[in-house]
């Protein structure tokens, strides 16, 4: 049963054209991924079917009571609300409800407020959630909560990029919507969180519609593909596998017809020119056949160009990069690296895995020498030209234009022995000569990413450290990064949750397992699941054989110090404080003036941002041991 069917669907910004006559049905149970090239139209098209954004022209069908869940690539919360409140936001008038309902409860359980008006005004709730279904929507946003391993009672301001993608996808699955629309639902996801997706959305028992780049995401999800390219729509049943092979035939065949069509038109172009000889007049029908070719022409849009990366590794570096021995790394009761060693060589290229917030940034920083470990040494090599490849794109002014992000107002770069143009090389990226002069702010996400890499790939480097270079890429700009990276022939720390991308570059991988153990294995992400699983039959048997072991003797609880009292005391007013501050440095920084009337001040609050963090991860781990023993 059809759920959305476009027809003759047309839809443009200015002159570029998104959708062109486009026609598309969408069936119950279908779990389709959409995708194409930065800048083609694939958010453009998931607002109009979420009934966010008109059509030009043509007609959108949808299933009358059709419900929809829509997250966007930016998903837009509350900063005010916590997470349970902007998870509820997705019942609609049940939604002020159940929010009301929960805060007073937590109120009346800590005896705060007027107890009395409290409790009459929890039973006018309960009263009205008895006759609305409000009970099972309560317990299904509780469970949804749990099930995304989120906090109810956090900020949505505190959250980090993946907590808020969760907090946006739970609040589109608590409303049990028919249709579930997600754009790039990967992005800010680590890959265990990426796998629990998967899983999710395969149980999914509505139809799923999402606009991905991960291909190994889009290989487990979908059933149908479908392109967006050029303005028009084609589809692929089946996963991204069975996709790239009817993809390259359909492309051949398509080369062909341009090509013949191509030579047929330069036959009648020399036709109309030379005339017919022995007569003095011209086929009239020929002429009006001719002009029909032109426009025709005309109207072919080629394939969007590829992108043209190039690198220069400069001088070579020592054949030593680094030598880690015995290190280990904490903040506060944190240990993010754990008497950990090993050697990087020249030529090695090395993969970063681990959940989100387990360390990798402050293992690189120790590798490259900006961090001092707390025990242990490393060793760095000789010759070191680092160019780094910051997720958070925090390099890029919005109010600059883009000749400026890459070399200052510079007519020319030069890369190795090559010296181009700015325009020239910006066109190598796939900016239009036009747009050199447009201001970052007006990039979008993948276009952003395209131009950071081009910056990074004007300066001559023999160490390259991408921290999630893969957000907002597009599948082809992936495939030609992979394709660099592999004849790169100086040294790559990547940090990435692609992982697809991870086994086509990396040789070897440094996987975060938790309270600072680390483990190198050779080889990819891939490499690594065989390797843990081979590790973890090998090991030996816990079960009892014969007799059971000895219970264990209990051992007496540690009570908390004189000190450590006063500490946890004080511990909740500190967070209380460092969260204020997060709070008003976040205001500041959401000032878009401020990047031009103050950068350096911009860049001042951005550090102290991260500081911040640091410090409430240090201070919130602290307050959950020292309680637990307290209580324990």
């Amino acid at each position: 049963m059809p759920l959305i069917t476009f027809d003759n669907a047309t839809l443009a910004y200015g002159l570029h054209p998104l959708l062109t006559s486009v026609g598309f049905t969408l069936d119950a149970g279908e779990r389709v991924g959409l995708i194409g090239r930065n800048g083609g139209g694939k958010s453009s098209l998931l607002k109009v079917i979420a009934g966010e954004v008109k059509l030009d022209d043509g007609v959108v069908w949808r299933a009358p009571g059709l419900s929809v869940g829509y997250v966007p690539q930016e998903p837009q919360l509350d900063p005010a609300h916590t997470v349970f409140d902007a998870v509820a936001q997705g019942l609609g008038k049940l939604t002020q409800v159940i929010a009301d309902y929960h805060r007073i409860s937590l109120q009346l359980s800590d005896h705060t407020g007027d107890t009395g008006a409290l409790t009459q005004r929890l039973a006018d709730l309960q009263h009205y959630m008895d006759g609305h279904d409000g009970w099972r929507a309560a317990n299904r946003i509780e469970a949804t909560i749990e099930k995304l391993s989120l906090r109810p009672d956090l900020l949505v301001q505190t959250l980090s990029g993946g907590q808020k993608k969760r907090a946006a996808l739970a609040r589109a699955l608590v409303s049990e919507p028919q249709l579930l629309i997600l754009d790039e639902p990967t992005n800010h996801l680590d890959i265990t969180a990426i796998t629990w997706l998967e899983e999710l959305l395969n149980g999914f028992p509505g139809a799923l519609l999402f606009v991905t780049h991960d291909r190994r995401f889009l290989d487990a999800v979908a059933t149908r593909v479908m392109e967006l390219d050029r303005g028009r729509l084609q589809n692929y049943p089946g996963n991204y596998a069975a996709y790239l092979q009817r993809k390259q035939e359909q492309l051949a065949i398509e080369a062909t017809g341009n090509e013949r069509f191509d030579k047929f038109l330069a036959q009648e172009e020399v036709w109309i020119r030379k005339g017919v000889q022995a007569r003095r007049t011209r086929n009239e029908g020929r002429v009006r056949r001719l002009e029909r070719l032109r426009v025709e022409r005309a109207r072919r849009r080629e394939r969007v160009g590829r992108v043209n990366f190039m690198v220069d590794s400069g001088d070579r570096s020592g054949k030593l990069v680094a030598e880690l021995e015995h290190v280990s790394k904490s903040f506060g009761s944190q240990a993010l690296v754990r008497d950990f060693s090993c050697r990087i060589q020249r030529g090695d290229r090395v993969g970063l895995i681990g959940p989100n917030g387990a360390g990798k940034t402050t293992l690189l920083k120790l590798i490259l020498g900006e961090l001092t470990p707390d025990s242990g040494s490393v060793n760095l090599g000789v010759n070191l030209s680092v160019a780094y490849f910051d997720q958070m794109r925090s390099v890029l002014d919005d109010n600059a234009t883009l000749i400026d992000v890459i070399n200052q107002g510079a007519e020319f770069v030069e890369i190795g022995n090559e010296k181009k143009h700015i325009i020239s090389y910006l066109g190598d990226f796939l900016f239009a000569p036009e747009r050199a002069r447009a201001k970052v702010g007006t990039l979008s996400g993948g276009e952003r990413n395209r131009l950071l890499l081009a910056r990074l790939f004007t300066r001559p480097c023999n160490v390259l450290v991408l921290d999630e270079p893969t957000n907002d890429l597009d599948i082809e700009t992936l495939e030609l990064l992979e394709a660099l990276l592999q004849e790169y022939d100086g040294t790559v720390f990547l940090v990435s949750h692609d992982r697809a991308f991870l086994d086509n570059v990396v040789t070897q991988v440094i996987a975060f397992e938790g309270d600072g153990k680390l483990t190198e294995c050779a080889g990819g992400y891939e490499d690594w699941l065989r390797y843990l699983s081979a590790r973890n039959q090998a090991a030996p048997s816990t079960a009892p054989t014969g007799r059971s072991a000895p219970a264990p003797r209990p051992q007496p609880r540690k009570k908390l110090s004189y000190n450590e009292a006063r500490e946890l005391t004080s511990l909740p007013a500190q967070i209380e404080a460092l969260e204020k501050e997060q709070s008003d440095v976040t205001q500041q920084l959401g000032d878009t003036a401020l990047y031009s009337r103050d950068p350096g001040k911009a860049k001042t609050l951005q550090a102290r941002y991260g500081a911040i963090e640091t410090e409430l991860l240090t201070h919130l781990a602290r307050w959950e041991a020292l309680e637990a023993r307290r209580s324990g």
